[in-house]
Formats: structure tokens, sequence, C-alpha cells
């Protein structure tokens, strides 16, 4: 079952994760924008990915403009615009739902673990833009590659934190229109999880030469009960 309609902002919308995440939603019927530091380039973005998606109602707009005209924003930058884009973005955030997705890469260390200031990006931002915005961590563990690739079929969970349950439903059931299955899996604080995971992810891509290593969480809801 797909969710109602809804106008979501993506920032940072044409690397592989945002333009993956757009393209699924897109498909499914939400209208999307993506947003880029630049209007141009959002607009050439938006182009792009109507073409390899089959649909006509991605757009392109600026980010702060893009932020103010969506519904829910996804935050699909990297870690060092993280704070910078958060600053420009938040006037425009107030009574929304921001989707983190950032992850605390630091290069050329990225197969090792780094604990941001604030203890992981998304408590940070909950903290840095206050409770008129309800922040959701979520599709940190997905490889970006096989998201952009719309005949992947994604293979992994993806963990939603985030301090208002009815903010992560959304998310769960946005993520489940993107063809994965996510789970409810605590506050905010508990964003450090998934965040971290990324780097063991890498580490193991390497490692094993695995195409997108991923999580999976096994159990049967109910089964205790």
């Amino acid at each position: 079952m797909v969710s109602a309609s809804k106008k979501i902002t993506i920032v940072g919308g044409s690397g592989a994760l945002g333009a993956g995440l757009a393209k699924r939603w897109a498909r499914k019927g939400h209208q999307i924008i993506i947003g880029s530091r630049d209007e141009k380039r959002a607009s050439e973005a938006a182009s792009r990915l109507n073409n390899e998606a089959g649909t006509k109602t991605i757009v392109g707009m600026e980010n702060r403009v893009a932020s103010e005209n969506g519904e829910i924003i996804v935050l699909t930058v990297p870690f060092s615009n993280h704070m910078s884009t958060l600053s420009l973005i938040a006037p425009a955030l107030d009574n929304k739902i921001l989707i983190d997705v950032t992850v605390p890469l630091v290069p050329p260390k990225v197969r090792t673990v780094h604990i941001p200031e604030g203890g992981s990006c998304a408590k940070a931002a909950q903290e840095f833009l206050g409770k008129a915005v309800r922040v959701v961590s979520a599709f940190q563990s997905v490889a970006a590659t096989h998201l952009d690739d719309l005949e992947h079929e994604i293979d992994c969970d993806v963990l939603v934190c985030g301090n208002d349950p009815e903010a992560r439903e959304v998310v769960v059931e946005l993520a489940s229109d993107a063809d994965m299955k996510a789970w409810h899996a605590g506050v905010i604080a508990n964003s450090i999880v998934a965040e971290a995971m990324t780097s063991s992810l890498i580490f193991m891509n390497n490692r094993y030469k695995i195409d997108g290593a991923g999580l999976r969480i096994t159990g049967k809801p109910g089964s205790a009960g």
C-alpha cells in the first residue's frame, strides 16, 4: 500500500542517494523537489531524474526555496556540509519533518567510525533546530548506488530513529514506498547506531568484495507475545 502523496524536498538530491530516493518516490506518486545550492543545477538534475524514472513530477529549486516549498525535507548532503546547510534552510523547517540521512564520514578514513560532536548527526540537528522541527534519522545503511538503480531490489533494512513516533511512522511508510523495509529503532539519540554502522559496512564491502553490504533485522514482530 502506497502512502498518501506528499511534497518532498531532497536537499542534496543530485547525488546518488538523494537521486535514488527521488526517483523511487516520484514513481509512487509523490511530488519531489530537488534542492541544490544552484537553481540551474537543480533544474538540470530534476530533468535528468524525470527521464530516468519516467516521470514528470520532479522539479528543481535552490535549497532555501526548495525547503520552503516542501512539507517533508530530506537532507542528503556530505557530513562536511551538514551544519552549514542546516543553518541555511532552518528558517523554512518549522512544523515540518526533517529526514536526516547524513553519515559522519571523515575522508580518507571512511572505514573508521567517527562520532561527531553531539553524539550523532541527527541528534545534533535536532538540538540545533529545536522542538519545532521533528528530526528523523533514516536510510544510512542503504548503498546509494543500489538506490539509484531502479532495477535493483534493495536487500537490506532501514533503522528509523526520532523523538516523535508519528514522524517516525511517516518515514517508515516512505521507506516502504521506496521498496525498503524499515523499523522503528527508538529516539533520535539511537541514530548513532545506524550512522556508525555505515563505516563498518564500507569496511566489509572492501574486505569481502561485497557490492553494497547492508543490515537485516531478524525475528518476527509479535513472535514474543
